[in-house]
């Protein structure tokens, strides 16, 4: 059925898509990677290589004689590597930690071998990639919910890796809506109230852009009010917002009245506003086995102890419009606390937007934990959206 809907109620409508929708993040933000300026040769991607499987494996820094013999069977001299470690170190993909000693990886050449890993294709020798997605369809069998989901993703990450298995869940409110009002205060200024089943009342003074909306008399607050109360009362809040960008998406001829509801609701109720991320951990006693000093081990746990700036280094990275599976280094960048460890993290939906992650130090098996990472993620959306059932035990 079609609605007789007055002229004054279209004016906010490309406000209200605006501030239902988002921006990508921008040019300068932590998320960009800096790359080697000068492209290295394939020997020295081979030397690098090796270096940095050494270094995972051993965590100790590995000299030219030592690569010949152990990585090379002697295919290459110690002479040759010696000078070609040399060139890489110029490039700043090597580090000496001591005088006397070896060389290891720095974080551009952890990136550069996380980006062959990635582009290559997949190969998981050992354990096989089909053996890695048994342990984990096995992990989540008769699993059911978000929650239980999300925290077995992250005690699953954790022993998967040796390190910190995380899963943040879709933001959410409990709140329902009992009744909204809008009182005309003067020109281009109102008085939202909103009143919650739980008893909770929440007003505030919008005030009107004039570049963006319209004034409103006190019939077309009452107008817009009156239709929020009668479509959406006893509706979670947050789900209000969702179901007005549905409704003006897909039939704007029928509901372009909801033009002031969805501005005025946008204000009273803005994003974020009504919504808290669970957070799921696990492992993190993982971490008090790494090379590091006492301060720095201390700023790591306080790191992770505190919830919500996990949430905001992972809202910092991690784009849910995008699907794969993203690599982070230099963390400190975001958050001091963080120095030393890297993030490998994907988007994730279930029952909303969530991201699943692992955070460990460079020293890990990025094959394995990329694998693992990026198939929790694709198994929770097909649980999500029907596509499998939860598996049985």
């Amino acid at each position: 059925m079609s609605l007789q809907v007055p002229a004054y109620l279209l004016s906010f409508l490309n406000f209200a898509s605006k501030s239902i929708g988002g921006e990508g993040p921008p040019l300068d933000d932590p998320r960009k990677i800096n790359l080697v300026a000068k492209p290295i040769t394939t020997r020295q991607r081979e030397i690098l290589t090796a270096i940095i499987e050494s270094y995972i494996s051993t965590g100790e820094p590995i000299s030219s004689g030592t690569l010949a013999h152990s990585s090379f069977a002697h295919s290459m001299s110690s002479a040759t590597i010696r000078n070609e470690m040399a060139e890489l170190a110029d490039a700043g993909l090597l580090e000496q930690p001591h005088t006397s000693a070896g060389r290891i990886p720095s974080a551009e050449a952890f990136r550069i071998y996380v980006g062959q890993l990635t582009s290559a294709p997949a190969s998981l020798p050992n354990p096989s990639r089909t053996d890695l997605q048994t342990h984990i369809d096995t992990s989540f069998a008769g699993l059911a919910g978000a929650s239980a989901l999300l925290e077995r993703t992250s005690h699953v990450l954790a022993a998967l890796s040796s390190s910190v298995g995380l899963a943040i869940g879709a933001a959410a409110s409990t709140d329902l809506l009992e009744h909204i009002h809008f009182s005309r205060l003067a020109q281009r200024r109102v008085l939202a109230v909103v009143v919650t089943r739980s008893g909770v009342v929440r007003d505030r003074v919008l005030a009107l852009d004039p570049n963006t909306s319209h004034d409103l008399s006190s019939v077309q607050l009452e107008t817009a009010a009156n239709y929020l109360n009668s479509h959406f009362r006893g509706w979670n809040i947050d789900r209000v917002r969702n179901e007005l960008a549905r409704r003006i998406d897909h039939e704007r001829t029928a509901y372009q009245q909801l033009a002031d509801a969805v501005d005025l609701w946008s204000r009273t109720v803005p994003p974020g506003s009504t919504q808290q991320q669970s957070v799921y951990i696990d492992g993190v006693a993982n971490l008090i086995g790494l090379p590091a000093d006492r301060d720095r081990l201390r700023a790591m746990l306080s790191a992770l102890e505190q919830k919500q700036r996990l949430i905001e280094l992972l809202n910092a990275y991690i784009d849910t419009t995008e699907q794969s599976v993203r690599v982070v280094f230099d963390l400190e960048q975001q958050d001091p606390g963080m120095a030393g460890l890297v993030l490998i993290a994907a988007p994730a939906q279930i029952s909303g937007d969530s991201t699943v992650a692992i955070l460990g130090p460079k020293r890990m098996n990025y094959e394995s934990a990329i694998s693992a990472v990026g198939y929790i993620a694709q198994l929770l959306h097909r649980i999500d959206s029907g596509d499998q059932a939860p598996l049985s035990p």
